[in-house]
């Protein structure tokens, strides 16, 4: 019977996997795409006795898809922190869900290991820009500062690789990422191999995000900022990491990040006040591809038309 590794294309998604997976080695199919490509489990078919693990998707947009697998009578392991609506009472479905705004799938995932691997939870937690999750495992781990910086660095690169209207735009397929990474059990390993892929995936980020300096937002106050990227493919990777960029250097402030959809329309990316991480998801699930979390969230395909309108429920989000 086959198993099925279910997970975000982002660093959370990744490196929750990852801490999953060197605790219990397994062959299974990867079920993955982008940051944006979060219906995964429509692309499950999963029997009788088949083992399912979901991480770092909303189960608020799966949920017709989880309880097909459920009827099937398969096992679900649900590992989330994405608003998760109604869940399942269902003896087969084991879900860890937190909404908590300081909490993240690698987070959950450290606690369901007991610890077993923090260094990639923290990784993760980096990635998605938890910070203080993140310090708080390197305390405990008695990580030097220096070692802290670089496994921040290689958190946002791997999270900047999930940004893109496809799997074209990355640099890395998510699933082969993935693999690439299981081969160390210990990320401090794979910053130190030359060999890699961290100091590519890494140059490539700083590549991207240099062009960000000149970027100026269409709107801006005191409580929120609009930015409008350009119609290119390093504009579609970045925006994610940009959002987080501009979080922690504008704490008090919600940020909005719209880049172009390629077949029309815009994808948008929220990031709520670093000091007040509430409501991003509320906001974009008013929009019919839109969810998130309580911090982040976004919108997969916004109608042109409805850019004005975003923006009006945007403001009054974060008056």
């Amino acid at each position: 019977m086959p198993d099925f590794d279910v997970f975000n294309g982002d660093a959370d998604g990744i490196c929750a996997l990852l801490q999953l997976r060197l605790s219990e080695p397994k062959k299974s199919r990867l079920v993955t795409g982008t940051k944006r490509d979060i219906k995964l489990l429509d692309k499950v078919d999963a029997r009788h006795g088949d083992q399912v693990t979901v991480l770092d998707i909303s189960m608020k947009k799966n949920k017709s898809s989880l309880n097909r697998i459920l009827n099937a009578s398969a096992k679900v392991l649900y590992i989330d922190h994405h608003l998760a609506g109604d869940i399942p009472k269902n003896n087969s479905l084991q879900a860890i869900i937190d909404t908590d705004p300081n909490v993240c799938t690698c987070l959950l995932t450290n606690n369901f290991l007991q610890g077993a691997y923090r260094k990639w939870a923290a990784v993760g937690a980096y990635g998605d820009n938890m910070q203080t999750g993140a310090e708080k495992i390197c305390k405990q781990e008695n990580i030097k500062t220096k070692d802290q910086i670089e496994l921040q660095k290689l958190g946002i690169a791997i999270n900047y690789n999930g940004y893109g209207a496809s799997t074209q735009d990355l640099h890395y397929h998510p699933a082969e990422l993935f693999q690439s990474l299981l081969d160390y059990s210990n990320p401090l390993d794979c910053i130190a191999d030359k060999s890699s892929v961290y100091k590519s995936l890494y140059d490539a980020y700083e590549s991207d995000i240099n062009r960000t300096t000149a970027l100026k937002p269409e709107l801006v106050s005191k409580s929120i900022a609009v930015y409008m990227l350009p119609d290119e493919a390093w504009a579609r990777r970045v925006s994610g990491v940009f959002g987080n960029l501009l979080a922690n250097k504008h704490p008090d402030r919600a940020h909005g990040i719209v880049s172009h959809h390629p077949e029309g329309g815009y994808v948008i990316s929220i990031r709520a006040p670093k000091n007040n991480p509430k409501r991003a998801g509320e906001l974009c699930s008013d929009f019919p591809t839109g969810g998130g979390r309580e911090g982040a969230a976004g919108i997969n395909q916004l109608p042109e038309n409805q850019l004005p309108n975003f923006i009006i429920e945007f403001q009054k989000t974060y008056p």
